[in-house]
């Protein structure tokens, strides 16, 4: 007769153990060591002057900040030598290779084992990132923003995009990202249409942008047009923060969460929603959403006096300036093996390939903003990751905006996956609105 240990089942996610102190949470010693070690960030100051502390735009910090570190300069040199398209081709061999030599199979071989399927259903949100211009250059952005980017969403573009929502009937949500999606010329043009339209808006913010010389009225105007804001917080403690930002946006992040609180946003029975993202610092999962958001919501009240509604937690896509971060400390295939092993049938449920669509600021359109930064088009043949891959593979620019007069004819178009989709289905499911299971 077997005993209750021998009885008791494997969970399906083993990992997802990650503690939601994560203040307390630093980065492993690097298998690979990294070009220049981090530095020790300073003690933070505290509420008195905050404002004084950040005043001014926080651009030439973020150039500064790149210009000096090591990576990111290794990283523009790799991408000067072999263009974006080779490098995302390189990346994706990366994590081929690793999945190979885990004797692991690709995503679509993992669904097909396991009878699970990704088909697409009625289009309820529309997502366009207008642009990748940012005043911040974070260490795991994946869509690779900076100061330094200047691809910019059109008014030609913007258009065309509130055309096909106004004839999406399905369509209740319009996201806006970036880059810093409030610094683009069309951010306030489509928020005014949008809002006459009756769909909700999302602006995901960096909150940062909120003290950029030229937005001193950006939060009254996104309170006015009752904005849903979607802010990128991803700890309540200065060091990870600024870790994994750069230095001071801790200051400015703060001080914009109070300006949001101050007109309502946050604040129970205002009907302005903030919510906040979290993703880890590191090569681990998040931890369970529901008791973080607990955990963040008692740490910003008790030292800063802030309340938000919700909070969303993301897992790391090993793609771009985290796939990046992976292979310089030798951790890729560790992490792809993370990922895998934490595979969740459940999350594949909720994903937000199904009833998303992602347009790019040239107005190209696909199944996520993952799928955008990897160049994997909406319609693009040959983009099965177990069908040969190439440069001219990744040249097919798919279908357009331009190409349907609603949302509702890309109805039966197959959804592209790949193995960075193992990231939107381990632990408790990771997308845009956080954990899917």
């Amino acid at each position: 007769m077997s005993t209750g240990a021998e009885q008791r089942e494997v969970p399906v996610t083993p990992d997802f153990n990650t503690p939601v102190e994560v203040d307390k949470l630093r980065l492993s010693t690097p298998k690979a060591p990294p070009a220049r070690a981090a530095e020790p960030a300073a003690k933070w100051a505290g509420l008195d002057g905050l404002d004084e502390r950040t005043t001014g735009s926080l651009v030439p910090d973020t150039l500064k900040q790149m210009g000096e570190d090591e990576e990111f300069q290794a990283t523009a040199a790799r991408l000067r030598a072999l263009g974006a398209a080779r490098m995302t081709l390189e990346e994706k061999k990366l994590r081929r290779r690793a999945l190979d030599e885990l004797g692991l199979p690709s995503f679509q071989q993992y669904l097909a084992r396991a009878g699970l399927a990704v088909p697409r259903a009625t289009s309820t949100i529309l997502q366009l990132n207008i642009g990748l211009y940012c005043n911040q250059a974070c260490a795991h952005c994946h869509v690779e923003s900076s100061p330094r980017r200047t691809e910019s969403m059109s008014r030609e573009v913007a258009e065309r995009c509130l055309v096909v929502l106004r004839a999406s009937g399905g369509v209740a949500t319009l996201d806006i990202t970036g880059g810093a999606p409030e610094l683009n010329p069309q951010f306030r043009y489509l928020v005014e249409q949008a809002s006459a339209l009756g769909v909700e808006i999302i602006d995901r913010c960096n909150l940062t942008v909120l003290q950029e010389p030229g937005q001193e009225d950006l939060a009254e105007f996104l309170a006015k047009h009752k904005v849903r804001v979607v802010a990128s917080l991803p700890c309540y403690s200065p060091k990870n923060v600024n870790t994994q930002r750069g230095s001071g946006v801790f200051d400015r992040s703060i001080l914009g969460l109070r300006q949001l609180n101050a007109l309502g946003y946050g604040v129970e029975g205002s009907g302005l929603s903030l919510d906040l993202v979290y993703n880890p610092l590191g090569a681990f999962l998040p931890p369970p959403q529901e008791a973080l958001e607990a955990k963040y919501k008692e740490e910003l009240m008790e030292a800063f006096g802030i309340t938000f509604n919700s909070l969303f937690t993301i897992t790391n896509m090993p793609i771009k300036r985290f796939a990046d971060f992976l292979y310089r400390r030798g951790e890729l295939k560790d992490y792809m093996e993370l990922l895998v092993r934490n595979f969740n049938p459940a999350a594949t449920k909720g994903l937000m390939c199904k009833d998303t669509v992602s347009v790019g600021w040239d107005g190209r359109i696909f199944d996520c903003d993952f799928n955008q930064q990897l160049g994997l088009g909406m319609g693009t043949a040959g983009t099965n990751e177990d069908a040969p891959f190439d440069l001219k593979t990744m040249g097919d620019v798919g279908y357009s905006i331009f190409d349907v007069d609603s949302l509702d004819e890309l109805a039966s178009t197959k959804i592209v996956l790949e193995s960075h989709c193992f990231g939107c289905t381990s632990g408790m499911g990771s997308s845009c609105q956080g954990a899917t299971s």
